[in-house]
């Protein structure tokens, strides 16, 4: 496995969790209001990815293409919306590191099923016990990390 690219993955990790705080703190500037908070961090995202593809994209063959797509392809703006919606409105409500922990056992959880069964036309990969051992492992910390002060003190009465 490519360690630039676990890099990477870490760094685009890290980002959603600053990304989650940044954006609960704009709208908290903005009187409590999630949703601006959202779509002021989608646009300037779209500004930003627009000004980069209009420079290196390979825009040839784009028009063609863009309308041959099935339906479920364009799901994943709405999704990212929602997602960072979600991160924004539980980040001041949860704490960022319990929103993003539960968030990742999500992804985990969700790419399990992709990988096992080739949802959204990826590649089949095996999902083997020790996948579900690791989950299992995380759940167990989840309920650490996010209950272990309540633990412990009912270990100390």
């Amino acid at each position: 496995m490519n360690m630039l690219y676990l890099l990477l993955a870490l760094i685009a990790g890290a980002g959603g969790a600053f990304q989650a705080a940044i954006n609960s703190r704009l709208a908290s500037g903005l009187g409590e209001q999630p949703i601006i908070a959202a779509l002021i961090s989608f646009g300037s995202g779209t500004l930003i990815l627009a000004l980069i593809a209009l420079c290196y994209a390979d825009w040839s063959n784009v028009g063609a293409q863009l309308g041959q797509q099935p339906w479920w392809r364009w799901l994943g703006g709405a999704i990212g919306a929602v997602f960072v919606f979600t991160t924004i409105l539980l980040a001041p409500r949860l704490g960022v590191s319990n929103t993003i922990f539960v968030i990742i056992l999500g992804q985990l959880i969700a790419s399990m099923c992709i990988d096992a069964f080739g949802l959204a036309q990826m590649p089949v990969r095996p999902v083997h016990w020790w996948k579900f051992v690791g989950l299992g492992l995380m759940l167990l910390g989840l309920a650490v990390f996010m209950f272990g002060d309540r633990l412990l003190a009912s270990f100390r009465t």
